[in-house]
């Protein structure tokens, strides 16, 4: 099976990792036990402290770490420029960001806001573009990126909102480059993944009414957890999945299949 996986001494660049709970923390702890290693983007001074001590307390070393806000092109380009002067290629990158202003997330969808709306887009759709745009040079071997989606993103989840509608263009967006960047070699997918208490969940109104009504009716009866969400991203990844491009999987317990 690790012959399969073939992670070891890939270069992999995880975006979006918050804390301990989020999405991208624990698919960086599946990338970790396969072997790869691991370039890790930070916003913000205290997301680089709490990057820091999450990797001091799993005992897990970061190849790299660089400043990127994803809503400014000439950060990215920085970003990436400076990891390109450290590393001769890029395998992989998980795009593992989204944002809704809070006052976007409560009441009708009806009344968002133009800067509102635009924002969610650019943080939680465009940023992949843009980041695939400045990555595609680097990696030189071809590899995959993985976006992180939620099923608000094809129905309507009371309380998602602007995310929903971004979480939409993101998985369109998906389908898009995947179509550009196939010829590169370079394939292109997304999780959607179940609920889970991440840090962004607590912004969202019904969330524990949603994380119940699943328990009652998905097919396993019960939760996804982050580490579920690794272990798919990390065969989505590898060679295991060399054939998949353009592709939405579902980690869900199955909720995605009701009616």
């Amino acid at each position: 099976m690790e012959d399969l996986l073939k992670m070891q001494e890939k270069n992999i660049v995880v975006m979006g990792v918050a804390n301990k709970r989020s999405l991208a923390w624990g698919v960086a702890e599946s990338l970790h036990k396969a072997g790869a290693n691991l370039i890790f983007t930070y916003r913000k001074d205290r997301s680089l402290k709490k990057l820091e001590q999450l990797l001091g307390e799993h005992d897990i070393e970061a190849k790299h770490i660089v400043q990127c806000d994803v809503n400014e092109d000439e950060s990215i380009k920085g970003a990436f420029d400076e990891i390109g002067s450290k590393v001769d290629c890029v395998h992989g990158i998980v795009h593992s960001i989204a944002f809704a202003h809070a006052e976007d997330l409560k009441g009708d969808f009806i009344d968002t806001s133009r800067s509102g709306f635009a924002y969610a887009q650019d943080t939680s759709a465009y940023s992949l573009v843009a980041v695939a745009k400045v990555a595609q040079p680097l990696m030189k071997e071809g590899g995959s990126f993985i976006a992180m989606s939620y099923l608000g993103a094809e129905r309507v989840v009371e309380g998602y909102n602007v995310m929903g509608v971004a979480k939409a263009s993101l998985e369109a967006s998906v389908r898009y480059l995947a179509s550009d960047l196939g010829k590169h070699d370079i394939r292109v997918n997304a999780i959607s993944a179940g609920a889970i208490r991440t840090l962004a969940a607590k912004g969202i109104p019904s969330f524990n009414e949603i994380m119940h009504k699943i328990e009652e009716t998905a097919p396993l009866k019960r939760n996804v957890t982050k580490e579920e969400v690794g272990d798919m991203t990390l065969a989505m990844m590898s060679h295991l999945s060399r054939g998949v491009t353009g592709e939405i999987v579902y980690v869900d317990s199955g909720y995605n299949i009701l009616g």
